[in-house]
């Protein structure tokens, strides 16, 4: 037995926002219409535009309703200001360019203003010089405010617009603030989206083909083991002739040059360098040792008196 859902039919009047909660500006809602706890809109319809709103409580169903992909057509009855031309038409069946790229071809024929169509409120305010004229017009997209846009595009702006029908569903029967309960079939649930952006999920083939590269590509857990079996991290860093205690490593050298620049530099330091000694006194090269000399002996001692 097929499993079935709820879907609701509502004319949505003129100034209702399509959710159930305005707390901020307090402007007319869903809540004001439509009593049914758990149910919430399948796709949008924009404040200033009227007509055809589907709710359910089902989620395959909103998705089939509401997502592009699934090519749903829905129709507009569009009051426009003035006559379309036919490139007009031929432009709208072919692609309107607009901002966010090129629409895809819309089905638009002209009709009579329907009949038995009810009063705005407020009115549609007309210009007495400009004619108006009524077209239909039926897209499988959603962007935002995309009809009236098409209609500026091709230059016939959008002076009231009615959504009539998605799909098989209609507005028949249905006066502005009404709705209706209906039983359809439900789809078949979806498994939940594995990555961002994409319409269905992987198939399982896929799964199998990204599982198999990261397992190839995931680093091994056990430390690769190396010529003269496995060492760990601190017996592989540590140096197999240790320096003495006390010995700095990076003054040795080959054939230790460069320990013994560094201790002379040490007692030069000390000392002040050979640059700075006074004249008449040198140092020794050991550290706090100074020698004197005296002109004209040897040894300290003094010339004899001739």
């Amino acid at each position: 037995m097929r499993a079935m859902a709820q879907l609701i039919l509502f004319n949505k009047p003129y100034g209702v926002l399509t959710q159930f909660t305005d707390r901020e500006n307090g402007r007319a809602t869903l809540a004001d219409y439509i009593d049914l706890p758990g149910v919430y809109a399948a796709g949008r319809l924009d404040r200033d535009s009227e007509g055809l709103l589907l709710l359910t409580d089902h989620g395959p169903l909103n998705a089939q309703i509401a997502h592009p992909k699934y090519k749903k057509p829905k129709t507009y009855l569009v009051q426009v200001d003035g006559e379309p031309t036919d490139e007009a038409l031929d432009a709208l069946r072919n692609g309107v360019e607009l901002k966010d790229g090129m629409t895809l071809p819309a089905r638009v024929r002209r009709i009579d203003a329907p009949a038995n169509l009810w009063e705005r409120d407020p009115p549609v305010r007309y210009r007495k010089e400009i004619p108006t004229s009524w077209i239909e017009l039926s897209i499988t997209e959603g962007r935002n405010r995309q009809v009236r846009r098409m209609t500026a595009a091709v230059g016939f702006p959008t002076l009231r617009l009615i959504r009539h029908a998605i799909g098989d569903w209609t507005l028949d029967g249905l006066a502005p603030g009404e709705w209706k309960v209906i039983e359809v079939e439900a789809p078949p649930a979806t498994h939940r989206r594995l990555s961002p952006g994409s319409a269905k999920p992987p198939r399982r083939d896929e799964l199998d083909k990204i599982a198999a590269v990261d397992i190839a590509h995931e680093p091994s857990s056990r430390p690769s083991r190396r010529k003269g079996g496995y060492k760990p991290a601190r017996h592989r860093n540590a140096r197999s002739d240790p320096a003495p205690s006390g010995q700095n490593r990076s003054n040795q050298g080959p054939s230790g040059k460069r320990a013994a620049t560094t201790a002379t530099s040490a007692g030069r330091s000390k000392t002040g360098g050979s640059g700075s000694a006074k004249p008449g006194k040198r140092s020794s090269g050991r550290s706090g040792v100074k020698s004197y000399s005296v002109k004209g002996g040897r040894n300290g001692a003094r010339p004899k008196k001739g």
